[in-house]
């Protein structure tokens, strides 16, 4: 078909009739992003195919109608709310490591997942149809977005060797005199032993914190000696402040839900798309298109989780992603654990992907990165606020030598608040709430040690990149698209910013999504049936016996899992099979089908 070029275009979907069918809450976060994206809602609603289908369109305006069916897991698997999908993939065994026991997520981090994931494959089909492709259904499923959101420690768990760090209970956030949750953030071990022998620590402890402080991003625990803990209570907050300004490090105060609330305008999308103006479509599309994105082409300067993440999505639907590394590759390759010599986690993220050394501190490396972006469809980074800018690699730099080229840049904070602390998962979730929201009220507020907001970023960044990418075929223009892990925090926390905000409980009740303790394991009861399953002692039963138990009563439930080594062979998911990559690292199914 033709590329459905508007001149008035301002946004990808505007011109665009949406329709919803099925549970607002599998429907509405999906939908309320549509609209943010141009979408109107039609006057003819979707069909519904059966109960626990959701259903989206959205069409008109030249496209065909592109649909997309959203269900919590297949018929049968047990899983059929976030409480379940949370229990049986892995999430609620991470999120608990911190623990030292399964703990669910209070706020809805599969549904939130799931939802950005729909987008993704809607727009990932309108773009597919504007570059001459089929029309095909999309699906999405909530058991396969909470795989991908622990597939680097799915992968971790079955390389050739164990974790470089204790995996054991403990970890921050630590805590002043007088009460003052605090996180403390630093890449730096210098400024991490500078920062304790300010308060005066002991140095043995300051020696064997580090490897698990360093390592918690992977590990999502961090069992550093109980004695950091005492020293950061015997010293006020004020000191606390003035140890991290001497030495390099940064902390954070915990914020309240209710904080975050009275920062809200009510209107922030969690990314912007601002189009550079007359350009052209660097790439027409291919032969033969079996992905959306076949043809394009991707280079990613990530580092971590965040663009990493947004880049291997984009490579799951079809582009080719070129991933820019510093010269000797990037150090993370040998992060441990490993399979067949290389990093299981990094694997997670950038299998599949091709590599070039590029540094960009020499300008004749510089000037090669250009030339490169000057064939580019996109151009994605993570790095810190203004290095862009200090390299001449920002997006008016490059749109100079590709005015058709989507500039991606997935940051911390997107200049959105003043005086913020360094932008990385755990200081952000602490600025935001997310310590609160991710918590019922009976356990302590504190950011969830999983890397929570660096995997919704990097959805996030995927949906700005799938934005950007249908703007430009509509209008013929460059675009510079921005997303942050602060629209993370504020997208998952959003619900209980509504509840602060109208002066309610924003934190959910004691004993929420609490897993129940089995004979030889744990099991978690969907939502609507936890009061009711509490009240029976399963303590003495074999999970199995536990389940049915309940289900006798009709009530709902799923084993927790706790082994993700052994999650592959977990009948639940037959009908999208955990397989193992080239290096033999456990790689999760793509989190979308079109069919």
């Amino acid at each position: 078909m033709t590329s459905p070029a508007l001149t008035q275009t301002v946004r990808p979907l505007d011109g665009l009739q949406l329709a919803t069918s099925g549970p607002p809450e599998s429907t509405g976060l999906a939908a309320g992003h549509l609209r943010l994206l141009g979408a109107r809602t039609g006057q003819e609603p979707a069909a519904r195919e059966d109960a626990g289908t959701a259903r989206i369109t959205v069409g008109g305006c030249g496209f065909s109608r592109q649909e997309a069916q959203v269900t919590w897991a297949a018929p049968g698997s047990g899983m059929i709310d976030e409480a379940t999908v949370q229990a049986a993939t892995g999430m609620m065994s991470v999120h608990g490591r911190r623990e030292g026991e399964p703990r669910g997520l209070a706020a809805d981090y599969a549904a939130t997942a799931t939802a950005v994931l729909t987008v993704q494959g809607l727009l990932a089909g309108l773009l597919w149809q504007a570059r001459g492709g089929p029309t095909a259904q999309v699906s999405t499923s909530a058991d396969r977005a909470g795989l991908l959101a622990v597939s680097q420690y799915l992968a971790a768990a079955g390389a050739d060797e164990g974790e470089a760090s204790e995996l054991a209970a403990g970890g921050p956030p630590f805590t002043a005199a007088g009460g003052t949750l605090f996180e403390l953030e630093t890449l730096d071990p210098g400024a991490w032993a500078a920062f304790w022998r300010v308060l005066d620590a002991p140095p043995e402890a300051i020696r064997a914190g580090w490897r698990p402080f360093q390592f918690r991003y992977a590990t999502a625990c961090a069992p550093f000696p109980q004695a950091l803990h005492a020293t950061t209570l015997a010293h006020s907050w004020q000191r606390i402040r003035q140890a991290a300004s001497m030495s390099g490090a940064e902390v954070c105060r915990l914020r309240t839900l209710a904080e975050r609330a009275t920062e809200q305008d009510g209107a922030a999308a969690p990314w912007t798309l601002v189009p550079h103006g007359p350009g052209h479509r660097v790439t027409g599309p291919p032969a033969a298109m079996p992905r959306p994105l076949a043809g394009l082409t991707v280079l990613e300067a990530g580092r971590r989780i965040q663009a990493p993440l947004a880049a291997h999505l984009l490579g799951l639907l079809g582009a080719e992603v070129i991933r820019i590394e510093p010269p000797g590759g990037d150090p993370l390759r040998g992060m441990p654990p490993t399979s067949s010599g290389v990093s299981a986690r990094w694997l997670a993220l950038n299998r599949g992907k091709k590599a070039e050394e590029v540094d960009i501190k020499a300008e004749s490396d510089r000037r090669r990165l250009r030339e490169m972006a000057a064939q580019a469809d996109v151009f994605l980074h993570n790095w810190a606020p203004d290095k862009a800018a200090r390299l001449g690699l920002d997006a008016d730099d490059l749109a100079a030598v590709n005015p058709g080229l989507v500039y991606a840049h997935t940051s911390g904070w997107a200049g959105r608040l003043p005086n913020a602390p360094m932008g990385t998962d755990f200081m952000v979730q602490a600025r935001t709430g997310v310590g609160e929201a991710v918590r019922p009220a009976d356990e302590s507020p504190a950011p969830s040690l999983m890397t929570l907001l660096d995997v919704l970023g990097g959805l996030l960044g995927t949906e700005a990149v799938l934005a950007g990418l249908l703007l430009r075929e509509r209008t013929g223009q460059g675009v510079r698209v921005d997303s942050s892990l602060l629209g993370a925090a504020d997208l998952l926390t959003a619900p209980a910013l509504r509840r602060a905000a109208a002066g309610g409980d924003a934190r959910r009740p004691g004993g929420f999504r609490r897993p129940l303790r089995t004979a030889d394991g744990w099991i978690a009861a969907a939502d609507a049936c936890a009061a009711a399953a509490r009240a029976h002692d399963l303590r003495e039963l074999p999970t199995f016996e536990a389940l049915t138990r309940l289900g006798e009563h009709g009530l709902t439930a799923a084993a927790v899992t706790t082994d993700l080594a052994g999650l592959h062979r977990d009948p639940r998911f037959a009908g999208c099979a955990i397989s193992r990559d080239a290096h033999g690292a456990f790689a999760v199914p793509d989190p979308w089908s079109f069919a």
